[in-house]
């Protein structure tokens, strides 16, 4: 039986993440230490459900077992080490790892509940041109119980002044590091959210997103759970997505529409295309037009992004007429386009803003 997943988790020699396991892994976990099955429940709820991130808050567990369990295995408790609020209920959260290292996590309200942009590594590898996530490389992957925690965290957070839908109802897998990239923690951790003994969060209401992994995002049409694909295209041509996005070269845009076609086909999912507008580069009527003609026929969505600045990079996002004439042109190809309302500029939400602030 695997329980670690991918990340810090595997590692020989370090104890099995608990958070990590899946309830039938949990069950496993705890018959070969010859407990009854139903104590798997038990304890995958305290997690889950209660939130806890200490074995002595298990009250119902004998003290004997939460000992034992204690000596062979670890809960990872991530550390809050700030939080910024911002507009509109949004909070952006800087967490702090067992081995010094720290993600980003966001919380944001919408009319219809509330969302948790999650991170699934520590830095990332991609390189794109105006991400704050990649500046200083990439760290390691995070393990499924490092992902989960981030949603728990924001629970707990919130839990000793509850509001009306202040628990995390959706998560999408778009904070730091990319999700395909660290496939096996990424998508078990979607699991366990959806664990009926937990949270018990819909597939529906997640996303995982990607700039552009082809071989992941056909694994991920494979696998029976029906969460929303996003893709960061940013271009709509070869030519200038090789510029701001180097996975392009290795997986260029006929693929990637292919790749993205093969999922919506795959799960009955529309596909949500994410384009970040850069003033001058990317966000022309030429460009608005070329997009339209990519996506005409496909079961997708665009969403505009207006970018968030990000100071090493240098790029300035795109007028609000600019974005809007962009908008229009998409909408007269009979694109459905929607453009992403603005959260956190205030709080450094672009990926990787606030992590870079702390480590330097």
């Amino acid at each position: 039986m695997s329980t670690s997943g991918e990340g810090a988790g595997s590692k020989p020699g370090v104890k099995p993440d608990i958070k990590g396991f899946l309830p039938d892994e949990m069950r496993d976990f705890l018959v070969e230490m010859g407990e009854p099955s139903y104590r798997a429940t038990q304890v995958f709820s305290w997690i889950h459900r209660k939130g806890v991130s200490s074995l002595d808050e298990m009250t119902n567990i004998p003290l004997a077992l939460r000992r034992r369990i204690g000596e062979v295995a670890r809960i990872t408790n991530l550390e809050i080490i700030s939080r910024r609020l911002g507009a509109e209920g949004t909070v952006k959260y800087l967490l702090g790892l067992a081995d010094g290292n720290c993600v980003e996590a966001v919380r944001m309200k919408y009319g219809y509940g509330t969302s948790a942009c999650v991170s699934t590594q520590v830095g990332c590898k991609m390189g794109c041109a105006f991400c704050a996530s990649g500046v200083g490389g990439f760290v390691r992957n995070l393990g499924p119980g490092e992902i989960v925690d981030q949603v728990l965290k924001m629970n707990a957070d919130f839990a000793p002044a509850p509001q009306e839908g202040s628990r995390v109802g959706w998560v999408v897998l778009m904070g730091t590091g990319e999700p395909l990239d660290n496939y096996g923690a990424s998508v078990k951790a979607l699991r366990i959210l959806n664990a009926k003994e937990g949270l018990n969060l819909s597939f529906r209401r997640m996303t995982v997103s990607t700039c552009g992994l082809v071989p992941g995002m056909r694994r991920l049409a494979e696998e029976g759970i029906p969460v929303t694909l996003s893709v960061s295209l940013h271009a709509p041509t070869d030519d200038l997505r090789d510029e701001i996005m180097p996975i392009n070269k290795r997986y260029p845009i006929p693929e990637l529409m292919e790749a993205a076609s093969f999922y919506a086909g795959r799960t009955g999912r529309r596909v949500t295309f994410e384009y970040a507008l850069i003033r001058g580069v990317n966000d022309g009527p030429e460009q608005a037009s070329q997009l339209a003609g990519l996506l005409r026929g496909m079961l997708a969505h665009v969403n505009l992004i207006p970018l968030n600045p990000v100071t090493e990079k240098g790029f300035q996002r795109s007028s609000r007429e600019t974005t809007m004439r962009f908008f229009a042109i998409l909408k007269r190809a009979r694109i459905p386009v929607s453009v992403r309302r603005e959260l956190g500029l205030d709080i450094d939400a672009a990926c990787g803003q606030l992590r870079r602030r702390y480590c330097r």
